[in-house]
């Protein structure tokens, strides 16, 4: 993976410096086989939410809802890019041309397309806003849902950390301040296992015991720093790492599986998720990519520099990208018997501009876009909310990143009105938000 690093001065890619969003009073970083075609995707009868998993796919740099899940073929030609939208297996519901193996399942993910706020429009408000239902302010760092669970529930199986981020977290993308991916407040103990590999590049056993032995290491030195300061003894070591391991084994997968995933950072990321919320993990974050310059990625500004994606990379990589391991983990999921108790979030910090700019990219917008929502008893097949003819904003049923906080909440079993121990002990709701009941109907 790419790593980038911030430079003194440097802007963010739509112009935005560390001053300007601090101005607005955030926080600096200081303080498968099987089809699921034929396959009815149950409620969630019988199972209790809490014993519901989450696999977060973070679509870092914003995906145009325009040209993925909310095309505009009636608009204006600066409006409605070059994709045309194809039909679905649900009746009325269209996407984009290039995710054919998702048209053919609509009927097993909802589409949230009126999620919005009204923040800066960078990538970083995004992170935060999306991933706790907070933006972060006066010296406060909200934490991730994932440290959230790690906090009220703990670990599932004894020795396998219950958070884990894949393959790294989120790094450069224009400001330094935190992205949301931390346990903030909560402290170090409930601080993600962060792998720090590209499980794509390991292809020997000895090249995963490695990665997931330097993994375990970091992960122990930031636990030993939690309110207990006790390091983890020699036998609960060496279970952990036994555990661990059998766990990122993804060398024990079938050759035709790892191909279906797609053999790339993303796709293996995905199955990875897979394996860990099967051997015990309850939540498991895949950032899609780490930094958003110069490589291919999701923010589509098409500057010919550092922000070079420009919607031919969208037919050509990222789209086919997303269909192909999308779908995989949906189907994997579901052959295991395990996508009813595992709810399945796709989303990015933003959506991208209604008119094309000059170069034919779009660029940040926060004013409309779409969210994906799969498996944890969410009824698939239907679409919550629209935005208005240019895709510029909701047209009816507005949500708000408190809400899309909400509803993943409300899928794991958790009261989005629960108190955290925030700092100097005051207690600090999850969220002050309501659920998207729709999905659950």
């Amino acid at each position: 993976m790419l790593q980038f690093e911030g430079k003194k001065g440097v802007r963010a890619c739509d112009g935005v410096t560390r001053r300007d969003f601090l101005r607005a009073g955030a926080l600096s970083a200081g303080a498968v086989g099987l089809s699921l075609t034929g396959l009815a995707q149950p409620a969630l009868a019988g199972a209790s939410r809490g014993n519901v998993n989450c696999i977060l796919l973070f679509l870092v740099g914003g995906p145009s809802h325009l040209d993925t899940w909310d095309l505009k073929p009636n608009a204006p030609s600066d409006v409605r890019g070059p994709f045309r939208p194809v039909r679905t297996h649900v009746a009325g519901v269209e996407i984009c041309e290039h995710f054919p193996q998702m048209a053919t399942r609509a009927e097993h993910f909802a589409l949230v397309r009126s999620v919005h706020h009204d923040e800066a429009p960078i990538h970083e408000t995004g992170h935060q806003l999306m991933q706790t239902g907070h933006l972060f302010r006066g010296g406060q760092e909200h934490p991730h849902y994932g440290a959230v669970l790690s906090h009220l529930r703990g670990a599932r199986e004894e020795a396998v950390p219950p958070f884990v981020v894949l393959p790294a977290p989120i790094g450069n993308t224009g400001v330094s301040v935190s992205h949301g991916q931390t346990a903030g407040y909560l402290g170090a103990r409930h601080e993600p296992f962060v792998l720090e590999a590209d499980p794509a590049r390991l292809t020997t056993r000895r090249q995963m015991l490695d990665a997931v032995d330097d993994a375990h290491r970091a992960f122990d030195a930031l636990q030993q720093t939690g309110a207990t300061g006790e390091a983890r003894d020699r036998a609960g070591h060496q279970l952990f790492a036994a555990k661990a391991k059998k766990a990122f084994d993804l060398l024990g997968e079938k050759d035709d599986l790892r191909a279906r995933y797609g053999r790339n950072t993303f796709g293996q990321s995905c199955l990875l998720a897979r394996r860990l919320v099967e051997h015990g993990v309850r939540l498991a974050t895949v950032n899609m990519f780490d930094c958003v310059f110069n490589e291919i990625t999701w923010d589509c500004h098409a500057d010919d520099g550092a922000l070079p994606t420009t919607l031919d990379d969208y037919r050509d990589t990222l789209c086919p990208m997303f269909d192909r391991a999308y779908t995989a983990l949906l189907d994997d999921l579901a052959g295991r018997g395990l996508l009813e108790t595992t709810l399945v979030v796709a989303m990015g910090e933003f959506g991208r501009t209604p008119q094309l700019n000059p170069r034919g990219g779009r660029d940040h917008w926060p004013g409309c876009w779409s969210v994906l929502f799969a498996g944890g008893g969410v009824r698939g097949g239907q679409v919550v909310g629209s935005s208005d003819r240019t895709g510029a904003e909701p047209k009816d049923r507005p949500v708000t990143p408190a809400e899309v906080a909400a509803t993943v909440y409300h899928a794991l079993g958790i009261a989005p009105s629960t108190a955290l121990p925030g700092p100097d002990g005051r207690p600090v709701p999850l969220v002050d938000a309501e659920p998207i009941r729709e999905l659950f109907g």
